[in-house]
């Protein structure tokens, strides 16, 4: 499958606010932990796996990454999963990672009618999904909402809507549940930063590919798809640029079902669990777990990869390496012991 060509034409990214440059590490002095300048591409970025999926596990590929968290005010960003879902992170899974930062999990309402677009629907959904049991649950953008620069060389989105509250933390745990997605292709990393951290106007702005901040108008009138793909990727690039060094990257692969799990009735897992990965490098992490789908069996991959490709999902990867926050080429190491899996497809296909 062919991918599609991008196409930019330069945006001048405005600056973050005086209120928001120290909060969310748009800008510091060079002196304290300033985010870097992108770095020139020239080694595959790291990427740890490890077949255990569990609390030990997750504490596991948290502490490879070797940038600790403790003592920051931290965010862990998951999805709280729609009413009717089972398939999102369970809070036995998340819990002792979550507890041992003394973290808060944060969220997002949602754009669409279900059961966490509303604040007091959303607080229900998480009580019965049980996270306020293991921390404190902040809804980002349940009293404001604020903007933020998307990256240079934007072409759809000049600025990214997101929820004020992410501006208090000062360490982010960027947890995803990598799974299929109805219109984006998969859910990984970069969907979490985009479409997760948006506020509610935010995620109409991303789907709209920058058309709309109404919720309500959005879904009567969707831009291209390319156009959406790479809206998100701009929106993730203005969240990594804002948190800078101070976040780290994990995503499960597990529950591997073709829908998101902001669907109450997702389709039933086919894939076989694979295991957890972690990154300093977004980019690069969804381009792992991408290349381990299609590495898996091709019978039982069959329908994600389908998901994934009518979706245009892997050109997220392409827009975001573009945008420079991150870079595709990755090295797996596994903290397992032995050889990390092989990511070599294992059903050739014509390119």
């Amino acid at each position: 499958m062919k991918r599609p060509a991008i196409h930019h034409r330069p945006l001048l990214a405005a600056a973050c606010t005086a209120l928001l440059l120290p909060l969310c590490g748009c800008a510091q002095n060079p002196a304290a932990d300033a985010a870097p300048a992108a770095p020139a591409a020239t080694a595959p970025a790291t990427v740890y796996f490890t077949h255990d999926i569990s609390p030990e596990g997750l504490q596991k590929a948290y502490k490879a990454l070797g940038r600790p968290l403790e003592g920051r005010k931290v965010a862990v960003k998951i999805s709280t999963g729609e009413a009717g879902n089972t398939n999102y992170l369970q809070p036995a899974l998340i819990g002792p990672l979550v507890q041992s930062l003394g973290a808060d999990i944060v969220e997002c309402n949602t754009a669409y009618g279900g059961s966490r677009q509303e604040t007091a629907k959303h607080r229900r959904t998480i009580e019965e999904h049980g996270f306020d049991a293991i921390a404190p649950v902040v809804i980002m953008d349940e009293f404001a909402e604020t903007e933020i620069p998307c990256p240079a060389g934007s072409v759809h989105l000049e600025r990214d809507l997101i929820g004020a509250a992410f501006t208090n933390y000062t360490g982010f745990v960027i947890l995803n549940h990598f799974k299929g997605h109805q219109m984006g292709g998969f859910g990984g990393a970069l969907k979490n930063l985009s479409i997760g951290v948006a506020s509610t106007a935010g995620k109409a702005r991303i789907h709209s590919a920058g058309k709309t901040d109404d919720a309500g108008k959005v879904w009567g009138d969707l831009p291209p798809q390319t156009d959406f793909i790479e809206s998100m990727a701009e929106a993730a690039g203005a969240v990594v640029n804002c948190m800078g060094d101070r976040a780290v990257y994990i995503s499960v692969m597990n529950n591997l079902s073709i829908d998101c799990d902001c669907n109450g009735h997702p389709a039933k897992p086919e894939m076989a669990d694979v295991g957890i990965l972690a990154s300093l490098d977004p980019v690069a992490l969804d381009a792992a777990c991408v290349a381990l789908v299609y590495a898996s069996d091709p019978a039982t991959s069959a329908s994600l990869r389908e998901r994934m490709e009518t979706r245009l999902g892997p050109h997220i990867l392409d827009h975001a390496e573009a945008l420079g926050y991150g870079q595709k080429a990755f090295r797996l190491v596994s903290l397992d012991g032995g050889e990390p899996p092989s990511v070599q497809r294992v059903d050739a296909r014509e390119e």
